[in-house]
């Protein structure tokens, strides 16, 4: 625990000095950090913002929910290719999560948006 708090602290004290100190940017420090292998953690957040997911590709364990915060000023939707999960219309600061139960990968879309697209590697 100490070794995960001196990390976090450490990663903090970077971003800080970079002018990154907001919550909603370390979230998604940490959740791009996921695109790297399976996440520990069992909650990922997605940014949807400038017409984009970001991070893209991301990949999680089984049993991780993941969860997509709108931080654009247009509503978008979150779709999965296979009809696997669909969310409402979100607007600006709305969110919606899914839990993968489930190893494969899953592409999703903005349905509104259908060039928006990136997908969420399970193992």
């Amino acid at each position: 625990m100490k070794k995960k708090i001196s990390k976090l602290f450490v990663a903090t004290a970077m971003l800080g000095a970079l002018g990154w100190t907001s919550a909603s940017n370390l979230r998604f420090v940490a959740s791009a950090a996921s695109a790297q292998g399976p996440a520990k953690s069992q909650e990922i957040v997605v940014k949807i913002d400038n017409f984009s997911f970001m991070p893209h590709d991301i990949t999680v364990a089984t049993g991780a929910t993941v969860i997509w915060v709108n931080n654009d000023d247009v509503p978008h939707t979150v779709v999965s290719t296979t009809d696997l999960f669909k969310s409402k219309a979100l607007d600006t600061d709305d969110k919606f999560s899914f839990k993968f139960d489930k190893p494969g990968t899953f592409e999703y879309f903005c349905s509104i948006h259908p060039k928006m697209t990136a997908r969420v590697i399970v193992q």
